[in-house]
C-alpha cells in the first residue's frame, strides 16, 4: 500500500505535464486540446524516501453539455474520494476563472490536505500575478513551472510531510493482462463490469479511452494487472496526432503484456483490423484469449457459438489453438469464464517442461515419423529442450537443421500442443546443429 495523491483542476492547466515529470515517464498524453485526459491515470513517484501513487484526472468542468465533460467531472470526484492528498492546479496565464472557483468550492468541503498549485510561473512578474489565487479561499499556494520543474521541490516537501506513514509491502510483479481491440468494442465496459465500479469512462463514441491504464484485479482468488487500452484503428483512420499516441500506447501495452484479451463486437465481423491486432499479439508471442462481446444481441438471430467459432478459427489459421469465449458486458454473461480462461493461458505461457519428459514423449514419435529426406540426406533429431525464455520456445538438436522445413516444424508444434496443453500461447520451434 502507498499513499494516493490526486491532481485535479480545469482543463489545460498542465496537470499531465506535471504528472509526467513526477513519474519521470511520458505516461499521460499531453496536448494543447482541452479534455485530452479523460480517465483517471495512475503512476508511482517518490520524494525524500517516501513513495506515493499519483492520479492524473481529466479537467473539471461544471455544468457542461459535452458528454465527455460530464464524465470527466465524475472521474475527478472519484479521484478525490480515493486520494489521501489533493493537488489543485491552476494557471497563472489565465488567472482565476469561474471553473477554478467551481473546483475550489468542491475542495473547500474536503477534509484531506489540499495543495493549491499555480502553474506556469517562470518569472518574477508571474509570481506577483499569482497573488490573486488567494481569493479561492484555500490558503497558501505554491508556484511552479511544470514544464521545467521549477518550484516543485518546495511543493513536494510539503506534500510528503502531509502524508501518513504507511509500511510498504514488498511489491510483487503481477501478471499483466491487456484488454485490446478496435475502438468501441466494449473494452472499458468489460473492465467496469469485472471490477464492479465505474473506473473507466464508457460512452458510445469510438476512441473514448486514449491512455492505457492499469487496474489491479484481485477477485475470485486471481491477482493481476488489467490494462485497458485505447482502441486500435487502421493507420489511414488515425488523423489526429493525439490518436496516433493512443495507438502507439496500445501497441506498447501489447508488447509489455503477458496475456492479451482481444475484445471484438459480435455484431460486426472478425474483420481485417481485429485480425491485425490478433497477429500483432501473436508476433509478440503473447498469450491470447478472444472475447466475442455483445453475444446476447447475436443469439437472438439464432447464430450458434459453434458456427461463429469455426469462422474465427478459419481466419486465424494456422494458429488456431486459441480459446474463444462468448461474453456480454451488458448482461455480465461469462465474464468470470473470460478471466478464468486468461489465467489458464497465463499458466500455459509460463509452463516449463523437463528435458527428460520432452525427450521421452517426442523422440519416439520423431523416430516413427522423421523429417522428410532432402537431396538424399536424412535428418536425425537427437534431443529436445525448452529454452529459458518467458514464452515457450523449444530447440530440436539435429545433424542437418537447414533441411527441416516449415510443415515439419508445424507438425512438431502440434505434437507439443497435443501433449502439454499450450492453449492460447504461440510456440517457437527452432532447429539447432548438434
Amino acid at each position: 500500500m502507498s499513499n494516493i495523491v490526486a491532481i485535479v483542476g480545469r482543463p489545460n492547466v498542465g496537470k499531465s505535464t506535471f504528472f509526467n515529470r513526477l513519474i519521470q515517464r511520458r505516461e499521460a498524453i499531453v496536448d494543447a486540446v482541452s479534455g485530452v485526459t479523460r480517465d483517471r491515470h495512475y503512476g508511482k513517484s517518490d520524494w525524500n524516501g517516501k513513495d506515493f501513487s499519483l492520479i492524473d484526472t481529466g479537467g473539471y468542468v461544471k455544468g457542461s453539455d459535452d458528454v465527455f465533460e460530464a464524465e470527466i467531472d465524475k472521474q475527478v470526484e472519484l479521484a478525490i474520494d480515493e486520494a489521501d492528498a489533493i493537488i489543485f492546479m491552476v494557471d497563472v496565464e489565465t488567472g482565476v476563472t469561474g471553473m477554478d472557483e467551481e473546483v475550489a468550492k468542491l475542495l473547500r468541503k474536503v477534509t484531506k490536505p489540499v495543495f493549491l498549485v499555480v502553474n506556469k510561473v517562470d518569472n518574477n512578474k508571474r509570481a506577483e500575478d499569482a497573488v490573486e489565487f488567494y481569493s479561492l479561499g484555500l490558503g497558501t499556494y505554491y508556484t511552479i513551472a511544470s514544464i521545467n520543474g521549477s518550484g516543485t521541490g518546495d511543493l513536494l516537501d510539503a506534500l510528503v510531510d502531509s502524508l501518513p506513514n504507511i509500511e510498504e509491502e514488498v511489491a510483487e510483479e503481477l501478471p499483466r493482462f491487456a484488454v485490446v481491440g478496435r475502438p468501441n468494442a466494449g473494452k472499458s465496459s468489460f473492465i467496469n463490469a469485472l471490477i464492479g465500479e465505474e473506473r473507466y469512462i464508457v460512452t458510445d463514441i469510438a476512441g473514448t479511452t486514449r491512455d492505457s491504464i492499469d487496474t489491479k484485479y484481485n477477485r475470485f482468488g486471481f491477482e493481476f494487472n488489467l490494462v485497458d487500452t485505447a482502441g486500435i484503428r487502421r493507420k489511414a483512420k488515425v488523423k489526429e496526432d493525439l490518436e496516433f499516441y493512443s495507438v502507439m500506447r496500445s501497441v506498447r501495452a501489447i508488447e509489455h503484456a503477458d496475456v492479451c484479451l482481444l475484445v471484438f463486437d459480435a455484431t460486426r465481423s472478425f474483420d481485417g483490423q481485429v485480425q491485425n491486432i490478433f497477429w500483432l499479439a501473436e508476433r509478440n508471442r503473447k498469450g491470447i484469449v478472444i472475447l466475442v462481446n455483445k453475444w446476447d444481441l447475436v443469439e437472438k438471430n439464432n447464430k450458434t457459438t459453434k458456427d461463429y467459432e469455426q469462422t474465427i478459427r478459419q481466419q486465424i489459421e494456422p494458429f488456431t489453438d486459441v480459446p474463444i469465449v462468448f461474453i456480454s458486458t451488458l448482461t455480465k454473461q461469462r465474464l468470470y469464464k473470460a478471466i478464468e480462461t486468461a489465467v489458464e493461458v497465463y499458466k500455459n505461457r509460463s509452463k516449463k517442461i523437463k528435458t527428460s519428459v520432452l525427450n521421452d514423449k517426442l523422440l519416439p514419435l520423431i523416430e516413427k515419423y522423421p523429417p522428410p529426406a532432402y537431396k538424399g540426406k536424412f535428418v536425425k533429431i537427437k534431443y529436445i529442450m525448452q529454452l529459458p525464455t518467458p514464452q515457450p520456445q523449444f530447440a530440436f538438436f539435429c545433424n542437418l537443421p537447414q533441411y527441416v522445413k516449415e510443415p515439419y516444424k508445424r507438425y512438431l508444434e502440434n505434437k507439443l500442443r497435443e501433449y502439454f496443453n499450450f492453449n492460447g500461447v504461440p510456440i517457437s520451434v527452432y532447429m539447432r546443429k548438434k
